[in-house]
């Protein structure tokens, strides 16, 4: 079912201001952490809440932003919406939490939040995705790094598993992210990158 244009408008803004919601700094606050804003790479996401050294805050980061993710996509879908107006969905709650207006536009990277979107617009495809982050990071221990491979796979994913499937709405995450990580691609080829659980 195609929704009229006002309700797909009223959907990507709930999106969006889902998307603001900012995990990382409301963990940091129940966790009593300082804001992690204020250290490391100055992220609010859950890799730089782990720079911290408490891996709870860390991971209710992560819930939080990939929860939003799928939650924006899911309910989309349960409103029966195109997958057209789904991929608007997606796309809103990952600008929301990269640029929050809950935190003056100056949000995350938006890994965790485009994975959760990801899982729920293609579960096979997200999987994958996620996968192929947690081998690369495992192995050069730099996140970002693993970030920018699974960004990169995941509409190559998308081609194998679904032989199409979202893939105009995986490719533009992929762009978006890439977009994201532009100074850890700079950090990572000057050697500046800080890796996994490395405290700052």
């Amino acid at each position: 079912m195609t929704s009229s244009w006002h309700i797909l408008v009223l959907a990507s803004l709930a999106a969006y201001l889902l998307g603001s919601v900012p995990f990382a700094v409301l963990s940091s606050r129940l966790f009593s952490l300082a804001d992690p804003r204020t250290y490391g790479s100055g992220n609010p996401g859950a890799t730089n809440v782990l720079r911290s050294g408490n891996r709870k805050a860390a991971v209710v980061t992560l819930i939080g932003d990939a929860g939003k993710g799928a939650a924006a996509v899911l309910a989309a879908r349960m409103s029966g919406f195109s997958e057209f107006e789904i991929g608007i969905v997606a796309l809103a709650v990952l600008i929301g939490h990269i640029f929050p207006i809950f935190l003056k536009f100056k949000g995350g990277k938006g890994v965790a939040t485009a994975a959760g979107a990801l899982l729920a617009l293609s579960f096979w495809v997200g999987l994958a995705t996620i996968i192929t982050w947690a081998v690369i990071a495992k192995i050069s221990r730099y996140s970002s790094l693993g970030a920018l491979v699974a960004t990169l796979s995941a509409p190559f994913w998308a081609l194998l598993i679904e032989d199409e499937g979202p893939i105009i709405i995986i490719i533009l995450f992929a762009i978006i992210l890439i977009a994201t990580h532009r100074s850890n691609i700079a950090r990572l080829l000057s050697g500046k990158e800080g890796k996994i659980g490395k405290r700052h």
